[in-house]
């Protein structure tokens, strides 16, 4: 979420940095300048020594580190004892704990430690605890285990939950296109439907932000799908018919709802994959938003000859999506999955939580009269 406010804010900060450039080769130039400087940074290193004592009596801290060859006791190791960490960008402790790397993670959590203040003699009992599971990890030495995506068609829920996010994601990035067109003769001007787009991301972003959390994942999903299934059939039925001023309320509705579609499935996404593979189901359920988005140059090219039809495809695809999100677990509230194992465990709840039922109980009560001749060893 986040991250998709600063794209907004990058989005309308653009025609400012164009009018004030005036080249597109320049501001193409400039883009590319930025995307190199995080290049650099992601590359930057630090050296520190690694060496600390490997028992939890000595009390360096809550990441105790195993001992290297040439180092003793509670003191330092040589000067030539350093490995390179990540200053910006670390790898995440939890990826290199679920795939057994657990020697990276030890010394990026003790990093973590460092930034954050820790001296020596300042452990917990819960730091403590953990520093002991992880030197009982590490003692035992296992070997990585990566994952690959092919993973997902051996598990039995995990893929399918997979699948109906990246085509939610699919129609949310594709649909847009019908309603920009549908846009288009009321709002004549250029500017005025980028900065609308701009805006109805970051509204977007935080009706999320509101919802997503209070209401849930899957119900705020199935509305926005439901909104914009319902925009588009309006807007292929009725749009020769209706008054203009209904027509850009359709088309504004339709584009926020859209956007509100792709930025949760996402953040689905994010919660419903395990965390061994879940960049990788991450970055599917992204590519499936991008490629839907991919409609509306090739509507463009066409010369928007087939354009009557696309909308009817992607509004169809809308209703069916509808039907789909109903099979996604709900995943708030709950903890992150860590292999495809606890990823297979996330099950479809009820969308609406009622009374349990009381089905184990008997229609009618048993007489004392029935009872009466038997023993207790018969009751």
């Amino acid at each position: 979420m986040g991250a998709g406010l600063f794209s907004v804010v990058g989005t309308l900060l653009l025609p400012g940095l164009a009018a004030l450039v005036q080249d597109w080769r320049l501001l193409q130039g400039l883009g590319a300048l930025m995307s190199g400087l995080l290049l650099l940074f992601w590359g930057v290193t630090e050296n520190y020594s690694d060496v600390l004592p490997l028992s939890l009596g000595v009390g360096w801290g809550p990441w105790p580190l195993p001992l290297l060859p040439g180092g003793g006791g509670g003191s330092r190791g040589h000067p030539h004892q350093r490995c390179r960490f990540p200053a910006l960008f670390p790898e995440s402790p939890c990826w290199l704990l679920a795939t057994g790397q657990v020697a990276r993670a030890r010394k990026i959590l003790w990093r973590f430690a460092e930034a954050s203040g820790v001296g020596p003699g300042d452990s917990s009992l819960e730091e403590n605890s953990l520093a002991t599971e992880l030197t009982m990890l590490s003692a035992r030495s296992p070997q990585p285990r990566y994952h690959s995506p092919l993973g997902l068609l051996r598990t039995r829920v995990t893929w399918r939950n997979g699948l109906i996010l990246g085509f939610s994601s699919l129609v949310g990035g594709g649909i847009r296109a019908s309603f920009r067109r549908s846009l288009a003769p009321q709002v004549p001007t250029f500017y005025l439907p980028y900065f609308l787009e701009a805006g109805l991301e970051a509204a977007a972003l935080v009706f999320l932000l509101l919802t997503a959390d209070c209401c849930g994942r899957r119900p705020v999903l199935l509305l926005g799908t439901m909104v914009t299934g319902l925009a588009s059939l309006l807007l292929l039925a009725g749009a020769q018919y209706l008054p203009g001023w209904t027509v850009l309320f359709l088309s504004v509705l339709g584009l926020l709802a859209s956007r509100a579609v792709s930025a949760l499935s996402s953040l689905f996404a994010a919660e419903v994959f395990p965390t061994v593979i879940r960049g990788a189901g991450l970055g599917l359920v992204l590519g499936a938003g991008f490629l839907g988005q991919a409609a509306g140059p090739l509507d463009t090219l066409h010369g928007r000859q087939g354009f009557f039809l696309q909308q009817v495809v992607f509004a169809s695809l809308a209703v069916l999506a509808l039907l789909c999100v109903l099979l996604l677990p709900e995943s708030r509230s709950r903890g992150l999955p860590q292999s495809l194992q606890d990823a297979d465990r996330l099950r479809r709840s009820p969308l609406l939580r009622g009374r349990p039922r009381q089905d184990h109980l008997p229609l009618l009560p048993p007489s004392n009269s029935y009872w009466a001749g038997h023993t207790p060893e018969q009751h």
